[in-house]
């Protein structure tokens, strides 16, 4: 899967390059901002109009990771959904493959600022999960959590990629959805959020871990595909 493996307390993790995050002895597969429906709530709301593929993408790229993992367990760490209407206003076939794709697996949404209130998609919904010595939430708070929320990116030969950032207290998932844009990793926000020495595990053809860049680069990255 060309994942990089990590232990964060205790547990031994791989984060994908595809921006998952993979708990093998729970076989569980964790994912933060999937942002479903961005595009339709866009234009609900008189925005930008994007071409309406986001979250055939984000679904398709979720299914090839449960495929090889065969994951039994979701957890999705919030702001699933672009906004609390967003589950409604999903097109029948993409409804019907999230449906299908929660079938016979444990599903948790996790509550994330975006989506604040459960979506009648089933699953269950909570504020934060604990499972073992990891707590599960949307916005970093604590130790020994695992979140979402700041869609970290970083620069790999001048081309930007979501990115994993990990500590020994911390671990932030990349906004797993397409259109969603992200937050550089020198920004003072995560800057302050991550201790000395973090890593910053880059997304793409492989999952590639680097030191944390806690300054802005002196020459601009370009902008690519991997930019969400």
């Amino acid at each position: 899967m060309n994942g990089h493996a990590f232990f964060f307390a205790g547990v031994r993790l791989t984060a994908l390059p595809s921006g998952a995050l993979w708990w093998p002895a729970e076989r569980l597969l964790c994912v933060s901002d999937l942002h479903l429906g961005k595009a339709e709530r866009l234009a609900r709301r008189g925005g930008t109009l994007l071409p309406p593929y986001e979250t055939q993408a984000t679904l398709a790229r979720l299914e090839a990771d449960l495929e090889a993992t065969g994951a039994e367990r979701v957890l999705c760490l919030g702001d699933s959904f672009d906004d609390g209407a967003a589950a409604d206003g999903l097109a029948e076939p993409e409804r019907l493959w999230l449906r299908r794709l929660m079938t016979g697996r444990d599903w948790i949404w996790i509550l994330g600022n975006h989506d604040p209130a459960p979506t009648g998609c089933g699953g269950s919904h909570r504020a934060t999960a604990v499972l073992g010595p990891l707590t599960f939430r949307h916005i970093a708070e604590g130790e020994a959590e695992v979140s979402g929320h700041y869609h970290p990116k970083c620069a790999l030969a001048g081309r930007a990629r979501p990115c994993f950032l990990l500590d020994g207290r911390r671990l932030i998932l990349p906004a797993y959805g397409a259109y969603t844009g992200g937050l550089w990793c020198h920004d003072p926000a995560l800057v302050a959020l991550m201790q000395p020495g973090a890593l910053a595990i880059l997304t793409g053809a492989k999952a590639i871990p680097l030191p944390m860049p806690r300054r802005a680069p002196q020459t601009r990255p370009r902008s690519s595909s991997f930019a969400r």
